[in-house]
């Protein structure tokens, strides 16, 4: 797992023979020799020349950052397209028209042309920067996570060096709270477990060993999932408890943290489907407003016989008034006022074209630790003796059922198997005696839960946090558990510890599974039969190891009376921890016993033998904690509506199978059609054809690693399903950047994740995915209405000059400065309108989108065409009409310009309800904004009307009068009623069962099918390969 640095742009790799050493599968000594090194490194560690020849050899402890774009290659991403290539041929000749030009009013005119069409090109190109993703970002964020510094055996002596100088081979000291400085075979291990939620996805601390790893049933050592790994540590992962020393095995990019940044830097950035579909409706107005131009420079030259270069100017002027100079600006403000909504609701958009991609999912791969759980390990259950003729279903409950909070201090729940914990009245000390038969469903009284949990509270140096919340907590979240639901409980936790303070202690350790505490007897907790001469003795552990040591069990899990015991069942217990088990559940059992107090010295440290050393089972079992990380309430009715909107929701975690099942089920993930999980060493004996089979067969991904998470996105892609990934760790990290849509947590998650996101959930709830999708499809809609009012305006401006010509007029009807103007002032002012319109009934009981439709579908495109038509006959019209009249060129000017923008306020308003009928009083509320920007389209049209010079000099328009501004409103109110008329059709035409929402495909749409069978999509193995992790 460790070679020479490589260059990963080159594809240039230097990888030794080591780089596939299973490392878990060997022993400690084979492992040193693998690394050829002699059996004395485990006393001297390495000396300072050979660490010095081996950083020579393998590089810095550090990883290789991927090459960031210039500003000039950001740039020329921007620009190097069609519709600017027009722009800028425009400019040119306007520029080389005012440097020619002998009267000044040309002079004045072109020159303010060259400045507006670069205005709108570096205004268009400056968005699109600033709304670039910072994905390059992750790498740092990965690279933060390593640790400074280390603690290493040079020479025979323990010494502090930088963690980048650690080299394979070295002997690293862990201890308590240190961040492992690089991926580490153990040599010696005491009580030693580490935190790797973050990168393996497991809920709790994983216990460290020496011993090899047995090799899987394939012999594939590779196929061991990480968190199965028990003897390695990994690079940024944390020591939660006791200390150890190991073997230095794999460093900088060839760690496994290493392997996810070369994943992060390798995964490209997919572009979403809105700026692949104005990508595509940009080169069919390309090609549409060439020939537009072309057919308006002949007609100029041939059929009206102007000079050559007026009709290149005026086929100039055509082409500037079909470009779509604001489509872009108004995109990015749909996305903008998007993105401000969401961030009101928690949803913290990264890369604005993201919103629209959420509207089109269709399956939500999510990870599970954090996301759809607390990650908070929670008592579920308690089984106790008083339950042996209940169900299990009666025992366990599914998901939180502590909807009161503790005294106001949290508003929190902890999954207790009784419904309501309430407060009880009065004091502590006051409330009423044992409840004997507390059952599902009931509320127990406090002296109950304090008798039952008082020796999982007891037997316990945990550090609860405050207020009962993970803030300053201190210790193993199982042991935590207990005493939180004790503090959720009212049982003064900190108090009772107090009280009855540790007389002595068996510590607990992961060879012998178990945990004991000697304590005083009191009367509150322990009744007044044991006298003054013994002590009680407290111990918790895993059941498996309780069992066969106790002879008793208390009766109804009492154990404040000592004649409330019977003779120990241990067939029943063994069922019940069997039971509770394959529920998922990680189980403790708690017991409790008596010795002479002149068995025990104050503080005297006791070995194991206190506890398993004695001839005859001594202990009573008092009961079963049955723990697990709950989901969060929120997230069951989230799913429910996903799944109401025909989204699929999947869960990929790294926990066990039966764990992951017990949750699915709980979320609902798990049902007839999706029965059972699949696991990540399942997935790797897979070929992709199998894996694509498999991913629309399960919702549960368990013991999944990061190489498991890219593939299963990677695999939904192929079968062309549109694709989430949230999560909140390292290991998600390369997965939600090979998603279509990467959502990570705000709160919990880390930078890691964070940075390789499109959207942040800062509350970190699951919900909040919901209102995002919703928003995402009120975005497509929203474009679509965007592109119904922008596409008809820029069509009529260009071709009201071609067709005034062939309608016989001398002049155009608009100049290249009153189509610039109305352009950008209509693209932004009303096309924000339809942009920020707030959604219609019903937008999620929709199925999500069709892959592959097109963001102009054949019902759009003649409402296009027919919006086109109408203004375009009514520009022609009006300046027909005018000239008539007997109107000069500047107030035909006027009234053509007046004509093309206060008909566009009419398609604009049509436009904001895409089926229902905008002749109602609706059309009055819901939009602030509408009338905001009809009001300001009115004042300026007045303003470039009648204020003298604007006019004249720069707009070439005259003062109207009032038969103008008649032909105007008639004209204005004439367009309002055919394209109400075409939605009324259209209405009817639905209800009849025809397809007029343009869900069917169409002959410009992509028929997306999925990936052919054999394809080969697991992109980034290659990098894996040279690392050592994947050897296929």
């Amino acid at each position: 797992m460790f070679g020479k640095k490589k260059d990963i742009e080159e594809g240039k790799e230097e990888v030794s023979f080591l780089v596939s050493t299973p490392w878990h599968a060997l022993s400690v000594d084979a492992s040193i020799e693998a690394l050829k090194l002699t059996p004395a490194l485990k006393g001297t560690g390495l000396s300072t020349k050979e660490a010095e020849a081996r950083l020579a050899e393998h590089g810095e402890n550090a990883m290789t950052a991927k090459v960031r774009k210039t500003i000039w290659e950001r740039i020329w991403d921007q620009v190097a397209n069609v519709l600017v290539g027009i722009l800028v041929t425009v400019a040119v000749v306007s520029a080389i028209r005012a440097i020619t030009a002998t009267d000044s009013d040309t002079i004045v005119t072109n020159w303010i042309q060259v400045g507006l069409i670069v205005g709108v090109v570096t205004t268009n190109t400056w968005i699109g920067i600033m709304q670039e993703g910072s994905a390059e970002k992750a790498a740092e964020a990965l690279k933060n996570m390593l640790s400074s510094d280390a603690r290493v055996m040079r020479n025979g002596k323990e010494v502090m060096v930088p963690a980048t100088t650690v080299v394979p081979g070295d002997l690293v000291m862990l201890g308590l709270g240190d961040r492992v400085p690089a991926d580490v075979r153990m040599v010696n291990v005491i009580n030693l477990a580490c935190q790797e939620a973050a990168l393996t996805g497991e809920s709790v601390p994983i216990d460290k060993t020496v011993d090899a790893i047995p090799l899987p049933e394939n012999g594939n050592a590779d196929q061991t999932p990480l968190g199965d790994r028990h003897n390695m540590c990994f690079s940024a992962t944390l020591v939660a408890q006791g200390a150890g020393t190991g073997l230095v095995i794999a460093t900088g990019d060839f760690t496994q943290i290493g392997t996810i940044n070369a994943l992060v830097n390798k995964v490209a950035t997919k572009k979403t489907n809105v700026l692949e579909q104005i990508d595509h409706i940009s080169k069919w107005l390309a090609v549409f407003i060439m020939i537009a131009a072309l057919c308006t420079f002949l007609v100029a030259y041939l059929y009206t016989g102007l000079e050559p270069i007026d009709s290149v100017t005026i086929a100039l002027v055509c082409a500037v008034g079909m470009i779509p100079e604001g489509l872009e600006a108004i995109v990015t403000l749909t996305y903008a006022w998007a993105v401000s909504n969401m961030a009101k609701q928690n949803a913290i958009i990264r890369a604005l074209p993201a919103v629209e991609t959420l509207g089109s999912v269709t399956v939500i791969c999510s990870d599970k630790t954090g996301t759809l759980t607390k990650n908070e390990m929670s008592l579920t259950a308690f089984r106790a003796e008083h339950q042996m003729n209940k169900k299990t279903k009666e025992i366990i409950a599914d998901g939180d059922n502590v909807p009161e909070p503790r005294r106001g201090k949290a508003d929190r729940s902890y999954g207790f198997t009784i419904d309501n914990l309430e407060t009880p009245a009065g004091s502590v000390h006051n409330a009423p005696a044992v409840d004997e038969d507390a059952t599902a469903g009931e509320s127990p009284s406090t002296p109950f839960i304090r008798s039952l949990l008082s020796g999982g509270v007891l037997c316990s140096k945990c550090v609860l946090g405050e207020n009962g919340t993970r803030v300053g907590e201190i210790g193993n979240p199982t042991e935590l558990s207990l005493l939180r639901a004790a503090y959720f409980s009212n049982v003064e936790v900190d108090d009772l510890k107090k009280t009855i303070p540790i007389v002595a202690e068996v510590p607990f350790s992961s060879e012998y599974k178990f945990m004991a505490t000697v304590h005083e007897p009191t009367l509150e907790i322990d009744g007044p039969s044991y006298g003054t001469d013994n002590l009680v003795v407290h111990v918790k552990g895993a059941p498996d190891r309780m069992v066969p040591l106790c002879n008793k069990q208390a009766i109804s899990g009492n154990i404040a009376d000592d004649s409330a015991v019977e003779d120990m069942d241990a067939r029943y217990w063994t069922e019940q921890i069997a039971v509770l088990s394959s529920h998922g559940l990680r189980v403790l059992a708690l017991c409790r016993g008596t010795v002479p107090k002149s068995e025990v010295k104050q503080d005297q440290q006791l070995n194991r033998d206190f506890v398993d050393g004695r001839d005859e089972p001594w202990l009573t079992m008092v009961g079963l904690c049955a723990i697990m990380d709950p989901p969060r309430p929120e997230c069951v009715d989230a799913i429910k509506e996903a799944h109401g909107a025909g989204v699929r929701v999947a869960m990929i975690t790294g926990d066990h199978k039966d764990t992951a099942i017990a949750i699915g089920h709980m979320l609902g993930l798990v049902d007839e059609e999706y029965s059972t999980a699949i696991t990540g060493p399942e997935i790797d004996n897979m070929e992709d054809d199998d894996l694509r089979k498999a991913v629309m067969e399960y919702n549960v991904f368990a013991r999944a690693s990061p190489q498991n998470k890219i593939r299963i996105v990677k695999a939904l892609q192929a079968e062309g399903q549109v694709c989430s990934m949230t999560g909140d760790g390292v290991n998600d990290a390369p997965a939600l950047k090979a998603a279509d849509m990467g959502v990570a947590m705000g709160q919990e998650g880390t930078d890691v994740a964070r940075e390789a996101a499109e959207m942040i959930l800062a509350d970190d709830n699951f919900a909040t995915i919901v209102t995002a999708v919703k928003e995402g499809r009120v975005v497509w809609d929203n474009l679509r209405k965007v592109l119904l009012v922008n596409t008809p305006i820029n069509n009529a401006q260009g071709l009201s000059v071609l067709f005034g010509f062939v309608f016989g007029l001398d002049d155009t009807p608009l100049t290249a400065i009153q189509v610039l103007y109305s352009n950008l002032i209509c693209a932004i002012t009303l096309g924000f309108v339809t942009a920020i319109e707030p959604a219609e009934d019903g937008i999620m009981t929709m199925p999500p989108r069709r892959v592959g439709k097109r963001l102009i579908g054949r019902f759009l495109f003649l409402r296009i065409a027919l919006a086109t038509v109408v203004l375009v006959a009514c520009v022609v019209g009006s300046v027909l009409w005018a000239q008539d009249l007997g109107y000069n060129l500047n107030e035909r000017r006027s009234q053509a310009m007046n004509v093309l923008d206060f008909c566009a306020i009419s398609v604009t308003l049509s436009a904001r309800f895409s089926y229902n009928s905008s002749i109602s009083k609706d059309i009055l509320f819901g939009n602030e904004y509408c009338w905001y920007s009809v009001a300001v389209v009115t004042v300026l049209q007045f303003a470039v009307t009648y204020i003298p010079g604007l006019n004249e000099t720069i707009f070439s328009m005259a003062p109207m009068d009032g038969p103008q501004w008649g032909i105007t409103f008639l004209l204005m109110v004439v367009v309002f009623l055919i394209m109400e008329a075409e939605k009324a059709l259209r209405r009817n035409l639905k209800a009849r069962g025809e397809d007029v929402d343009d869900r069917e495909a169409w002959i410009f749409d992509e028929e997306v099918q999925p990936t052919k069978a054999g394809t080969h999509f697991s992109e980034g193995t290659e990098v894996l390969a040279a690392a050592g992790e994947l050897t296929k």
